[in-house]
């Protein structure tokens, strides 16, 4: 052996045997800039970021994930062809470096990056693209919300592979926010084409798999999962993306999930200095705000957040395939179904006594599925339920309940008192002091209601697959497009929360917003599209599936120790992780 070629191996294997040296070998091995003299951009290496969740995820599959206990995990490890910008919301090339459109905007061709290797260093081409729309998306026997998304006029995207590196899809019509929607988590074929073929791929990647098994193109892998404790990753050594100055990315070395139990613990946590970040609540402000600079952090405000909060009510008229029993008894079935018991409780709900006691003050009152965050296709034009108990007991009157004995609680017409349960999670405080206030103003109506709180992953467990349940307070995350929200909204959607994967439409208003999102998804025209949104989300608001109550404003606060942050209101502050470092001088500590 040259001496040269001994000296290298000799101090290689040297560098492997301590912690320093793991990390001199991503500056060495990883990291063109250290070669060229770039100290500056060497310097950003290493460090950890602490946050924390309230749920541990349900698996490690971002295809069955229903839940963001889940996806904001697998986030992490999965990409898609493109990314959603998050300042202007447009699609940008991510693992596709560029893309063609047929004059007829319905045949798509990606070309792959050549560079991308899957986290075991198997490269990632066409073949996984294919996979993972054909065999996983559009299975029937793979239960998944995304299909909902892809189908189109209720046809599927024909997905084929031209090259190793090329893919073209064919759509059965025009689809507005395609290139959007091509952000689709892009599995491995290599790992997980046995277990499809074998059935078992609704249980793949589940929680108690090896955290090494969990591969994917992303810039981190799992490293470390203790249900309850935490969850860690590491940086993905074969991470295609590459800094400004030709650097490997990510910077940071390990970010950690604390799994705490209550987001009361999470704000104790860091204010002592345990954890890097806090999604502040509006009555956590007015402690917070007077020590942003005595505590060395930032309060990062977004704006309003782009998701939703509401009550909804169990329509479903199905049973329970075990004990046959009707998922909600026959006459609160037919209490839910009436529109006028559902806009009796829109207008029941307090939203500014929501809006000051839960919110501080930080909120606006939510009347439209969309919130003012996502731009153009918001519609502010929609009927607005504020507090009106007149209003209430009117529309209870005409739902046909009365109160013949005087006793403070409403009766049916066949004397069945007004009486239901009424869940939310445990975990988020502002949640449940949300239904507390919900509770008190249903009660100041004349009914009766059984508050119960769950563990989050229970409750979506009885959202999505149970189904036993009567009516629940909850949020859904927002999105860059109305069109994502089509799981929710269509009446076949996995996420039609009242009533899910109906076979026909149950009603004619429900059958109308199928038409307004089939014909909105292939207008590309945005001002046409707002028009079929805008009538989409005033129908929502006439017949209340869902009653809203209010939108928190989407503040941060993040420990002045990191580098890179640029804060936005779809992604958050931490949208780019991958660019992302701990400071030199960073400020620690707790307050």
């Amino acid at each position: 052996m040259p001496l040269r070629r001994y000296t290298e191996h000799t101090f290689l294997s040297v560098l492997k045997k301590s912690a320093i040296g793991i990390v001199l070998l991503r500056f060495f091995l990883c990291c063109p800039a250290v070669f060229a003299g770039d100290m500056a951009e060497a310097s950003r290496y290493g460090g950890t970021l602490v946050l924390s969740t309230t749920s541990d995820p349900k698996s490690f599959n971002p295809v069955l994930a229903k839940e963001t206990s889940t996806t904001e995990i697998t986030s992490l490890i999965f990409e898609g062809l493109t990314r959603t910008d998050p300042f202007d919301l447009t699609a940008k090339p991510n693992l596709a470096e560029r893309w063609e459109v047929s004059a007829d905007g319905r045949t798509w061709t990606f070309f792959l990056r050549r560079d991308v290797r899957w986290a075991d260093g198997v490269p990632f081409t066409a073949d996984d693209v294919v996979f993972t729309f054909n065999d996983l998306v559009f299975n029937d026997a793979v239960p998944n919300s995304a299909r909902d998304i892809f189908t189109i006029s209720g046809q599927p995207l024909k997905v084929e592979r031209v090259d190793a590196f090329t893919v073209r899809f064919i759509l059965p019509t025009k689809f507005a926010p395609f290139l959007t929607s091509m952000g689709e988590s892009i599995l491995p074929k290599h790992v997980l084409e046995a277990s499809v073929k074998a059935g078992k791929f609704a249980f793949t990647w589940g929680i108690d798999t090896p955290v090494k098994r969990i591969i994917g193109t992303g810039a981190f892998m799992l490293s470390e999962y203790k249900p309850g404790q935490r969850i860690v990753f590491v940086p993905n050594p074969l991470y295609w993306k590459k800094s400004k100055g030709g650097g490997q990315l990510p910077y940071l070395a390990k970010i950690i999930y604390l799994v705490v139990p209550s987001i009361e613990v999470e704000l104790l946590k860091f204010m002592e200095g345990t954890i890097d970040a806090y999604g502040v609540r509006g009555t956590d402000y007015p402690l917070l705000k007077p020590l942003e600079a005595k505590g060395h952090f930032k309060i990062h405000d977004m704006g309003p957040d782009m998701g939703s909060s509401f009550v909804v009510f169990n329509q479903n008229l199905g049973q329970n395939e075990k004990t046959g029993k009707p998922y909600v008894q026959a006459y609160k079935q037919k209490w839910f179904s009436n529109v006028h018991f559902r806009r009796a409780v829109a207008y029941a709900i307090d939203k500014k006594r929501i809006i000051d006691i839960v919110k501080n003050g930080l909120g606006y009152p939510q009347y439209s599925p969309l919130s003012p965050a996502i731009g153009l296709f918001y519609c502010k034009d929609v009927r607005p339920y504020d507090l009106d108990l007149k209003k209430a007991g009117e529309e209870l009157a005409l739902a046909g309940f009365t109160d013949p004995d005087k006793d403070g609680v409403l009766e049916d017409k066949d004397g069945h008192e007004l009486e239901f349960s009424l869940y939310t999670n445990a975990d988020n405080s502002e949640r449940a002091e949300t239904a507390a206030i919900v509770r008190q103003d249903f009660e100041n109506l004349g009914m009766k209601v059984n508050l119960q709180f769950l563990e989050f992953n229970t409750l979506v467990g009885k959202l999505t697959s149970t189904f036993d349940w009567e009516a629940i307070v909850l949020g859904l995350t927002g999105s860059s497009d109305p069109h994502f929200g089509q799981n929710v909204w269509l009446s076949s959607g996995q996420l039609h929360l009242w009533n899910p994967k109906q076979a026909s439409p149950a009603t004619s208003w429900e059958k109308r917003v199928d038409e307004l999102f089939a014909a909105g998804v292939q207008e590309l025209d945005e001002k046409k599209r707002k028009v079929y949104y805008d009538e989409y989300q005033k129908i929502i608001a006439d017949e209340v599936p869902v009653a809203y109550t209010v939108l928190g404003a989407r503040l941060t606060a993040v420990r002045e120790r990191f580098g890179n942050l640029k804060p936005a209101i779809f992604g958050g502050v931490f949208h780019n992780l991958e660019e992302i470092y701990l400071l030199p001088t960073g400020k620690g500590g707790g307050i």
